[in-house]
């Protein structure tokens, strides 16, 4: 299920990307990017509908995956 971004609180969402951050090791190319470029990043690709925040029922838990393979079904959630 896709959580609107409307839907949670701006310090909860700061969470989720944090973790999601620290969790997945995003390569930012030669330089290394500082959090906060990397959580504006996160920021503008879930506004621009990039990647959706999907709450799984079966785990309990919410992840950022990209649009794509979200709607494609091609990730357990």
């Amino acid at each position: 299920m896709i959580i609107p971004l409307n839907a949670i609180e701006p310090q909860t969402l700061l969470n989720i990307i944090e973790s999601f951050i620290l969790r997945e090791g995003t390569d930012y190319g030669d330089e290394e990017a500082s959090m906060e470029e990397k959580i504006a990043a996160v920021k503008i690709a879930l506004q621009q509908g990039k990647v959706v925040l999907v709450y799984s029922e079966l785990y309990e838990t919410v992840n950022i995956v990209p649009a794509e393979q979200f709607q494609a079904g091609t990730q357990e959630f």
